[in-house]
């Protein structure tokens, strides 16, 4: 029997129970890799149920491991765990209690939701013909927590599929979205410290000055990356910080800049980071400066299986009609370290639209901000499609 369609009812009878877990998180955010409070939260909230917990020494991550009574295929389920750098500044009455921290990610709701498709999941255990694994991953925003915690082998034997889902304060409503191939980018660091000769300001001949070397380095890596990178297989490199100099009237020695390379493939990616590394020095070398280049490798790129977004396509359709989902036309240069899960499993992240029912989707803030907030009625959907994905994976797998 077909069971999909219950899931959203059985979803919302959940609600109120996530918006407080939701809540409570979001008063209390964690950065990194250890996040105890956030675990002992979910915790908390999955107590009493059939769950196997495995947890890892490199991180607070937690897999929740709930058993069918058969033995068939495995499905894993994600959801991430820390907040951001940021000072709320949203006016909400659960505004973060923590200095300088805050879930303008979504990554509160991601553990709700969670942690309602394993209740309803558990509910139904006795009529899942695989296992489900619930994976509550610290560490998203930069320190590479799914890496660790598949390191730490806590998510071993590997699943034979993975999904995961990220709200979209900047889309419609309940919308769920996604793409098959290249979903979201690599990122990688870029760090470049040109070293001349400092000086009086007043005498820069008797100097070699590094800050136009520096400003001659910026324009020249725009001109490489539309000069030597395929329109077809995109990159995007930006400098986002140069510091030099203490005062008006002093040349420095060095100048430091600091940046990103988004790319949405792993030969664009060393393809870009070769060029880097001939053109910078060598613009500097030509004003007689030397330069150190410094990539400090990133996210990989995300890549959703062709199969999986099918299978989530089909799903969605299923449960919530058509209109309910949105095939992605680009991905977004964006990064995610569900990435290094699916490189090891066949699966998807898709998104959840998670702005204001009514309201123009286009005006809401987006991700990252400080005054981002959301819809938290999605979450039930959200929750809900877990639970459908996991249940019909476990029933039939791709079979496209």
């Amino acid at each position: 029997m077909d069971t999909l369609h219950s899931w959203p009812a059985e979803a919302e009878t959940l609600l109120d129970d996530l918006v407080d877990l939701r809540r409570a998180i979001h008063r209390e955010p964690e950065l990194g890799l250890q996040n105890p409070k956030t675990l002992a939260k979910i915790k908390d909230a999955l107590a009493g149920l059939p769950l196997e917990f495995r947890e890892g020494p490199s991180t607070t991550g937690l897999v929740a491991i709930l058993r069918g009574p058969a033995n068939g295929r495995t499905v894993l389920l994600r959801g991430d765990m820390d907040a951001l750098p940021l000072v709320e500044d949203t006016g909400l009455d659960f505004t973060s209690e923590t200095t300088g921290a805050m879930h303008a990610c979504g990554h509160d709701t991601h553990v709700a939701m969670l942690v309602g498709a394993a209740k309803l999941l558990c509910a139904a255990r006795d009529r899942l013909p695989g296992t489900v694994m619930f994976m509550f991953q610290p560490g998203e925003e930069g320190h590479h927590g799914a890496r660790f915690m598949l390191d730490d082998g806590i998510i071993d034997p590997l699943p034979d599929a993975a999904f995961a889902l990220h709200i979209m304060p900047n889309a419609p409503h309940g919308i769920f979205a996604g793409r098959a191939g290249a979903l979201l980018a690599s990122s990688d660091l870029l760090g470049v410290t040109i070293k001349g000769a400092g000086g009086h300001a007043s005498m820069p001949h008797d100097t070699i000055d590094p800050i136009p070397v520096a400003c001659e380095i910026v324009g020249a890596i725009q001109t490489m990356v539309t000069r030597k990178i395929s329109v077809f297989d995109p990159a995007v490199v930006t400098i986002a910080r140069i510091a030099a100099g203490t005062t008006n009237n002093i040349i420095p020695e060095t100048a430091v800049m600091e940046g990103t390379i988004r790319t949405l493939s792993a030969n664009q990616r060393a393809h870009v980071a070769r060029e880097l590394k001939r053109l910078i020095p060598a613009i500097a070398e030509a004003h007689g400066c030397t330069a150190d280049v410094v990539i400090t490798e990133g996210f990989p790129v995300t890549v959703c299986d062709s199969r999986a977004v099918a299978f989530g396509k089909g799903v969605v359709e299923d449960v919530f009609g058509e209109d309910g989902w949105l095939t992605m036309d680009n991905p977004v240069m964006g990064a995610e370290d569900f990435a290094y899960v699916l490189e090891k499993v066949p699966g998807a992240m898709f998104w959840l639209g998670a702005s204001h029912e009514g309201s123009d989707w286009r005006a809401c803030c987006g991700l990252h901000s400080n005054h981002m907030i959301l819809d938290e009625k999605v979450m039930a959907r959200g929750a809900a499609l877990h639970a459908a994905l996991a249940e019909r994976f476990l029933e039939e797998g791709f079979t496209a």
